[in-house]
């Protein structure tokens, strides 16, 4: 499911940036260019590109939130720190056998402090 949706959702980013490349510029973007003849009549209807666009944008947007749900539900609620600890029954810490972690071998490998 969330291969689908990952590979919908990369699709729908190809295809909004080519669209919004396409677009014609207005201008006017931070304060550079631009056209003054638009300034005191309203925008003009909005393209079928423009249209287009928003539904693509749209659709990129619900499948972020969509990837972020699948993937919430995916992950555990335990921390690492929690899986490494042992408890016993009576709920105390088991702490581990330094003797198991440390061998002879890694002994010899540990310089000694002059």
């Amino acid at each position: 499911m969330e291969n689908v949706i990952l590979t919908i959702h990369l699709i729908l980013a190809v295809f909004l940036v080519g669209l919004v490349l396409l677009q014609r510029s207005e201008g006017g973007g931070l304060g550079i260019g631009g056209n003054n003849s638009g300034l005191v009549s309203g925008r003009s209807a909005a393209s079928a590109l423009t249209r287009f666009t928003w539904l693509i944008a749209t659709a990129f947007i619900i499948t972020s939130i969509s990837l972020t749900i699948v993937s919430a539900k995916k992950s555990s609620n335990n921390s690492i720190i929690n899986d490494s600890i042992n408890t016993n029954s009576e709920g105390e810490i088991e702490l581990p056998n330094i003797d198991e972690l440390i061998s002879e071998e890694t002994e010899e490998s540990i310089p000694a402090a002059d």
